[in-house]
Formats: structure tokens, C-alpha cells, sequence
């Protein structure tokens, strides 16, 4: 009976250790497992966030989703705020998945997951909400410019988050303007401005405002095109080097301008065309059928927009029909005026010739200065009159104490 009981208290111990053991193995890996395991998550304004939380162990214990404000959004199963933008995704003891859609700035934030153990344990996931930039607006087109003005273009984006980068483009040039950054509320206006002075070559240039974001797969562009007006510039161009006799011959005005310059009027030496039955007016052209010697002349086009008027000329010299012609074009002359530089040049050698000629004379007279006589002619250069002199010439020396070089 003895041995009986004693038997009885080793099996007893021997069960209670092993239960002791269970008991504190199960409570270990329970502990170590009951903690709630959340990540970041980052979304596009408008679009949809959801938010998990998990535990790897759980003894039938419930978790729960608060926002940033400690509302409770969802208890288990249980929805606990009314917000039909929050929808629950997946609840068991091990998760909880919630998802908010068509998120706003204001729900960024940190929230919060909580295991109902004892204590509660919780864990933080950070929602990150990235506002998108409006699509860019360019101010500040005069349409259209004037020539000489000066013109601020500034591109404005909204409602990004962060803050936007804009970029200036003019045609496919990268240009750099001025930036400013303004919040409003979680979101932020950018402003980039450009100034320059307008001149004809900024006519039809393309001024680009690019926009970019992390919330953007490409950056949201948007495009002005400059329109400049400016007064007139004409140039006549011939269709014939060497302008001969019976030959067709044609004279066109080309002109720049904006507006373009109409109409486009023709005139010669002055006057108006002579000879309209061979000098055929089109539009900007001036044709003559059949050249001859009477078409020589000067002959001026002229246009005019609102800003101004322009003109252009060009001397016509007709050459005989067999004429061989010169190298060069004969009516460069006629266009540029004459050689300024050669006709100087002659003038120079004429004047310094001069010079030479003036200062030996000068030198002459110097050493040769007095009275010059003839041997023949002594004391007759005092005589009244002829007989008297030739008298006087023949021998006379009373005069011959005056200082006179005679030639022997």
C-alpha cells in the first residue's frame, strides 16, 4: 500500500513539471509573438492607402486601427467611425487590414495599431500623402509684343507636396528664371518668372513651363508662343547678273516685317513706271519683258505696316546685247555708290604732286633773287624811251654802283 501511494506522488510530480514546462514555454513564444508589426505607407492624393497590421501569435486577442486624431477606425471586425472612405480589407487574430480611399492631405499623419493584451501594445505606421501639382499657367503674353518692350512670363503650379520643381524651356534651350514658394495650408504655389527684352528674333520663339513631382510619371508641360511686331525691312533682289538688251528680266521686293508689309509699291527715278505695257507689276515683283537702253534707271520699292515704312533700291544699267560682260556684277556700282577709296587716293597723289611743285619753285625763286640783266642791256632798264636806252645800253656805267647780277 505503501509503494502504492508512493508511486502514485512521483507520477503526479513528474505530470505537474511537465505541465510547469508547457505552461512556461507556451507563455515565452506567446509574449515574444504578441506584438503588432505595421510599415510607412505613401500615397498620391486621391488615391488609395492600406493600412495592415499583423501579429505573428495571438491567444484570441483584438486589434485595432486609430488616425492621427486617436479615433478608433476599426475594432476587429468592427467599424467603429463612420467614414465611407475607410473599408475594412482582411480581420482575423493575426491581421487587420483596412484601406482609405481617395485620400486627402488632411488624413496624412501617424496611426496607430493596437493589441488588447496586458498590457496593450501598440506600434506607429506614418501615412504620407503627396500633393499633386495643378497643370502650369504661363502670364504675362502681350499679344502681341512690340519690338524693344520688355516682358515678365511667369509660370504658377498649385497644390503640390512637396513643393514642385519648374523648368523653363525656350524652344528646346533650357533658360533659367527666378523662383518663389509659397504655403498654403499642407501644400505649397510655385511661381518661376522670366524677363527679357523683346527684339524680331523672339517672333514665333517657344516658351515652355515644365513641371515636375514625385507624384508625376511625366512632368506637366505647358507652351506660349511669342508674337513680336516690328517695322518694315526691304531687299531687292535681281534675276540677272549682266542685264542685256531684249533679255526678261525680273526685280523682287523681299520684305520682313510683322505685320507683313502690304502693299508693295514700285516706282523709277522717282516716278512712276514708264512703260506699264513692259514693266509687269505682281505683287511683289517687278518684271520687264524686253530689256532696252531707255530702262536704265533707278528703281524703288516700298512697303509699309503699322509701325513703319521701308524701301529699297537698285540701279538698273542695261548692256549692249553682244556685250561680253564684266566678271562682276556692273550694277554693284549702281547699288553701293561709287569707289570712295580710289577716288581718294587720286586726289591724295594730285595734291602731293602739287606740294612738290610749289616747294622746288619756292626754293628756286630763294637762290636766284635780284634783278637779271643781259650784257647787252646794262643802264638801259632806266631809259624813257627807246632811242635813250639803246644809247644808255651802249656804254653808259653810271648806274654801275647798283648791286645788279648780269649774265656774261
Amino acid at each position: 500500500m505503501i509503494v502504492k501511494q508512493h508511486l502514485i506522488f512521483i507520477l503526479y510530480s513528474l505530470c505537474a513539471n511537465v505541465f510547469k514546462v508547457a505552461g512556461t514555454k507556451s507563455k515565452g513564444k506567446g509574449s515574444q509573438g504578441q506584438f503588432p508589426i505595421t510599415q510607412n505607407v505613401t500615397v498620391v492624393e486621391g488615391g488609395t492607402a492600406n493600412m495592415t497590421c499583423r501579429v505573428d501569435y495571438n491567444d484570441n486577442t483584438s486589434l485595432q486601427w486609430s488616425n492621427p486624431a486617436q479615433q478608433t477606425l476599426f475594432f476587429g471586425d468592427k467599424k467603429a467611425l463612420r467614414d465611407h472612405r475607410i473599408e475594412l480589407v482582411r480581420a482575423s487574430w493575426q491581421e487587420l487590414t483596412i484601406r482609405i480611399g481617395d485620400v486627402s492631405l488632411s488624413d496624412e499623419g501617424q496611426y496607430t495599431c493596437s493589441l488588447f493584451t496586458m498590457p496593450v501594445k501598440t506600434t506607429k505606421a506614418f501615412l504620407t500623402v503627396l500633393g499633386v501639382p495643378g497643370r502650369p499657367e504661363i502670364t504675362g503674353f502681350t499679344k502681341p509684343a512690340m519690338e524693344g518692350d520688355v516682358i515678365t512670363l511667369t509660370c504658377t503650379t498649385s497644390g503640390s507636396k512637396p513643393a514642385a520643381i519648374i523648368r523653363w524651356f525656350r524652344n528646346d534651350k533650357e533658360v533659367h528664371g527666378t523662383k518663389e514658394i509659397n504655403a498654403t495650408g499642407k501644400s505649397f504655389t510655385v511661381r518661376s518668372s522670366l524677363q527679357f527684352q523683346v527684339d524680331r528674333r523672339e517672333d514665333g520663339i517657344a516658351y515652355t513651363c515644365s513641371v515636375e513631382h514625385v507624384s508625376l510619371s511625366n512632368p506637366y508641360m505647358t507652351t506660349e508662343v511669342l508674337e513680336v511686331h516690328y517695322a518694315p525691312q526691304l531687299e531687292i533682289i535681281h534675276s540677272l547678273i549682266i542685264p542685256q538688251e531684249g533679255q526678261y528680266f525680273k526685280l523682287e521686293c523681299v520684305s520682313i516685317g510683322n505685320p507683313i508689309p502690304e502693299p508693295v509699291m514700285w516706282s523709277k527715278d522717282g516716278g512712276e513706271l514708264p512703260d506699264i505695257e513692259r514693266m509687269i507689276v505682281e505683287g511683289r515683283e517687278l518684271t520687264i519683258t524686253t530689256l532696252n537702253k531707255t530702262d536704265n534707271g533707278t528703281y524703288r520699292c516700298e512697303a509699309s505696316n503699322p509701325l513703319g515704312t521701308s524701301s529699297a533700291e537698285y540701279v538698273l544699267f542695261v548692256y549692249a546685247k553682244d556685250f561680253p560682260g564684266p566678271t562682276t556684277d556692273p550694277n554693284a556700282l549702281g547699288q553701293h555708290g561709287p569707289d570712295h577709296a580710289l577716288i581718294g587716293g587720286v586726289v591724295a597723289v594730285v595734291v602731293f604732286i602739287t606740294l612738290c611743285l610749289i616747294i622746288v619753285l619756292g626754293r628756286y625763286l630763294a637762290r636766284h633773287k635780284g634783278t637779271y640783266l643781259t650784257h647787252e642791256a646794262k643802264g638801259a632798264e632806266d631809259a624813257p624811251d627807246a632811242d635813250t636806252a639803246i644809247i644808255n645800253a651802249e656804254g653808259n656805267h653810271v648806274h654801275a654802283e647798283e648791286k645788279k647780277e648780269y649774265f656774261i
